[in-house]
């Protein structure tokens, strides 16, 4: 039987007035208590001093302990994991990780060191770019993607279509130079929230040579979403052939989603001629007409972990894409 929370006070004093007799008055039932509840404050008054005089014992001790044991932590350590992203011995290919990006600090910052560790353990030579966008336009994720195609420069020969909120969990994945076709590495039947079959978006990795084949991605999809499913038909148009992971079980639990929905609300709003236009295939627009401005271009380190990021500022000819802009 379910009860409301005004109800359990009703029943606690019920319960309480079996034990008193009738003759008992308030001012008796009053004392009573008052005294209860000094007893109660001595006693743990008490047992409370005596638990924290032991801790502080028993703490100092295991202090004296663990600082005789522990040799002294070895220096720089976050120098050598840095050094470590271009090492020529792990093989001749080097990948670019793309990350279109605006205000989502808080994922970045574990989004770098994480995936800094997860290419070192498997010797993937690779380099971190953040591609940030400055502007006051509508958040462009394939502009941003093409521009990092642009900036990578010529000591990478692949590149990673990377979400700043998809971590990879399984290290069976394979993040290798995807040297016979790109390779969707957050398949449909893995990542954690979409699952058609026509999806690419989440992580993909292709060769420089077939992102320049496709033309990068359309400059036209201003907002959230639908510029993957523009660039599955630019795959199939280049008759590149399309790879996905195999034998990984994890399931939906392959990748972690560290997208706070509540938090970081995504800009799905349709302006304009926006809602027609979003299904339509660009077939010139792409690394052809991208128009941005380097700002600026520094060097981080996130808990040892290097990165680039290039504060972009993107051109829309509004005539093309009005609704670049929300007003």
């Amino acid at each position: 039987m379910m009860y409301s929370s005004r109800r359990k006070p009703v029943l606690y004093f019920k319960e309480e007035r079996r034990f008193l007799s009738g003759k008992c008055t308030i001012y008796k039932l009053f004392g009573l208590c008052m005294v209860l509840v000094l007893v109660s404050l001595l006693w743990l008054q008490l047992s409370c001093s005596g638990e924290m005089s032991a801790s502080m014992n028993n703490d100092g001790r295991l202090q004296q302990q663990q600082q005789q044991q522990q040799p002294p932590p070895p220096p720089c350590p976050a120098d050598s994991r840095a050094s470590a992203a271009d090492d020529p011995s792990w093989g001749p290919h080097k990948l670019a990780i793309i990350v279109p990006f605006r205000e989502r600090f808080e994922e970045l910052l574990q989004f770098v060191p994480f995936m800094h560790t997860f290419l070192n353990k498997k010797k993937i030579r690779h380099k971190i770019m953040i591609i940030n966008q400055v502007d006051h336009y509508r958040f462009n994720r394939a502009s941003l993607i093409n521009v990092g195609y642009m900036e990578s420069g010529n000591d990478t020969d692949y590149l990673a279509m990377h979400d700043v909120d998809l971590l990879p969990l399984n290290e069976a994945l394979d993040y290798g130079f995807p040297e016979d076709g790109p390779f969707h590495v957050a398949s449909p039947e893995l990542h954690p929230l979409y699952h058609y079959k026509t999806y690419v978006g989440g992580i993909l990795l292709l060769t420089k040579k077939h992102y320049y084949m496709c033309n990068g991605m359309s400059n036209r999809f201003w907002g959230w979403g639908r510029e993957d499913d523009e660039f599955y038909r630019r795959l199939r148009k280049a008759e590149l052939q399309l790879f996905r992971p195999s034998g990984i079980t994890t399931g939906y639990k392959t990748f972690m989603h560290i997208h706070d929905p509540a938090w970081r609300k995504r800009d799905q709003k349709r302006v304009a001629a926006q809602k027609q236009e979003q299904f339509k295939v660009d077939p010139e627009g792409g690394l052809t007409n991208l128009r941005y401005l380097v700002e600026s271009r520094q060097e981080l380190t996130i808990s040892g972990a290097p990165c680039t990021v290039i504060n972009t500022k993107l051109e829309c000819d509004q005539n093309q894409t009005p609704w670049c802009l929300l007003s």
